[in-house]
Parts: C-alpha cells; structure tokens; sequence
C-alpha cells in the first residue's frame, strides 16, 4: 500500500506548498508573445462581447418566463469574457469573479 503524499503524518510539520511567481508571470510573457493565438482569442472575446449585448437587448422585451434563461446566458458570457481577459493578461487576477449570486439579492 503507498503512502499519500499530500497526507501529513504525525510528527511531521505541515509544510506550505511555493508559488513561484515568477515562473508565472515568464508564463503569461509566453502567451502574451503568441501573436496568432493572441489575435484570435481577441477575436473571440469581442465576438462574445457581441452575443451578450444581442442577450441583453432581449432581454429587455422578453417575457417574464423566458427572463431567467436570458440572465443565466448573460452571465455565461460575462464570465467567458473574464476569463478571456484574464489569459490576455488584460484584468487583475483579484475579483474577477464577481459577487455571488446570495450577495446581489
């Protein structure tokens, strides 16, 4: 039978575990560098961009049945867009998801 590795034995001090910034920051270096990939997913961003304001304007005269469906979509692609912008290295890490649902009502 293997140990687990993650699991701390007694006696063992529990140890943290080392983000190397820098190895992640020369990663976004990288990415951002990738002109192609770059300018596609740039492409893809303002396409969806695009489809939710399309949402949003029907979601203005729709009924109140088809609202919920509507907002569930809105948010989809509002979070789609973070995460684009976020692997552009175009928004902060911190905050981009928003407040919770609990936290609006």
């Amino acid at each position: 039978m293997r140990d687990n590795p993650n699991r701390i034995r007694r006696g063992d001090a529990p140890m943290a575990q080392i983000i190397d910034f820098a190895e992640i920051q020369a990663a976004r270096r990288r990415v951002r560098a990738r002109t192609p990939d770059r300018d596609s997913l740039e492409r893809a961003i303002e396409l969806i961009k695009a489809n939710l304001a399309a949402v949003a304007n029907q979601l203005v005269t729709a009924p109140r049945e088809e609202q919920p469906e509507l907002l569930t979509r809105i948010e989809r692609l509002a979070a789609m867009i973070r995460y684009g912008m976020r692997m552009l290295g175009d928004a902060p890490d911190a905050g981009l998801a928003g407040p919770n649902r609990s936290e609006l009502r």
